[in-house]
């Protein structure tokens, strides 16, 4: 069976966000000063192949602990949508 899985990948709160702090300054310059924070990710979407729920969010984990998401710098979510 094949199951759809979203991935979302942050930095860590802890973390510069130097792409948000551009884009956050970009806003202000378009009179968007309400806006005090901005923190720029991805968002993936995998289809995997597998028997089960658990085993197509278990290829889900391995795919972004060893390539997707950067374990020093970001954190992930994964949600299966099927």
């Amino acid at each position: 069976m094949t199951y759809s899985i979203q991935i979302k990948v942050m930095p860590l709160k802890e973390l510069l966000d130097p792409q948000g702090k551009a884009v956050l300054g970009g806003l202000a310059n378009l009179g968007l000063a309400s806006i005090k924070d901005v923190r720029i990710g991805k968002h993936i979407t995998l289809e995997v192949e597998a028997g089960s729920a658990e085993e197509a969010r278990a290829k889900a984990e391995e795919a972004s602990k060893k390539l997707l998401a950067n374990p020093v710098m970001e954190f992930y979510e994964i949600e299966l949508v099927n």
